[in-house]
């Protein structure tokens, strides 16, 4: 009796180290785990605070309402799938703020300001991992190279944001939406999810249209002169760079988020 316990507890041992190992696997080959590589060399420590978040995921549906106007209980860190940031007009127009894709944060500004701007829901079916306050906290105080990464992390969001702002004033049309491609293709290419030959996409040019300020027709007319172009093509959900150098060149696109040569923090 004594061996078959024996022999039980060691399986057991074995079965959970396997687990562990597994979970670690996982978590380092995450889009989140990826893309805070990129700054920090991630040590064992904040690898395991990771394992731990990205036990807990959660599904969503298309078109589910995840964080609304007011709402600053909890933010979430996706990790499969895609999500709009929008404002919706007082006309019921809709602007678009962003486009958020695996590895980036959703209403993290609004948990730590305690003030929240915009909604956020999916374009598809996604995975989120919940992020309360008090996990955010505990980041910072126990893990603060982890606390780095993550603040490197939203500071580079952000300046892709400046970028798009940008773009909605002084870009024309052409420039204007192979900008906004590129700067997806850059945040695809952080977590491994893209290259500088395309990427898969959901999006629709209704979410293109309401993401630039400009009317769907238009976006149309603009992605097929692009296309007819040679510089880059989107159909049947991916968007393909036909000639990614000129396309970089005609956007006048900041070619440095690409440069991800390893973390500067060791």
């Amino acid at each position: 009796m004594l061996t078959w316990i024996s022999f039980t507890l060691k399986d057991l041992d074995t079965i959970s180290k396997n687990f562990w190992s597994a979970a670690l696997q996982a978590t380092l080959k995450s889009p989140f785990a990826l893309k805070l590589s990129a700054f920090v060399d991630l040590s064992p420590k904040d690898t395991a605070i990771l394992v731990r978040f990205e036990k807990h995921k959660l599904r969503f549906g298309a078109g589910y309402e995840m964080g609304n106007h007011g709402d600053t209980n909890k933010a979430y860190i996706l990790t499969a799938g895609w999500v709009i940031s929008y404002k919706m007009m007082r006309d019921g127009s809709r602007q678009i703020i962003d486009i958020q894709v695996p590895g980036d944060f959703l209403g993290l500004r609004s948990v730590l300001l305690r003030t929240s701007e915009y909604h956020f829901t999916p374009i598809v079916e996604i995975q989120a991992v919940e992020l309360l306050k008090s996990d955010l906290i505990s980041i910072f105080e126990k893990a603060p190279r982890l606390g780095t990464a993550i603040l490197w992390a939203m500071s580079r969001d952000e300046s892709m944001v400046v970028e798009h702002l940008v773009g909605l004033g002084r870009r024309k049309g052409e420039a204007r939406i192979a900008h906004f491609l590129l700067e997806i293709g850059a945040k695809l290419l952080l977590v491994g999810m893209g290259d500088l030959s395309g990427y898969k996409c959901p999006l629709t040019q209704y979410h293109i249209a309401d993401a630039l300020e400009m009317s769907p027709v238009h976006v149309n007319r603009v992605l097929t002169k692009l296309r007819n172009s040679g510089l880059v093509t989107f159909r049947n959900g991916r968007v393909k760079f036909d000639n990614f150098n000129e396309l970089v060149k005609m956007a006048e696109f900041d070619v440095s988020y690409l440069d991800h040569r390893g973390p500067l923090l060791k």
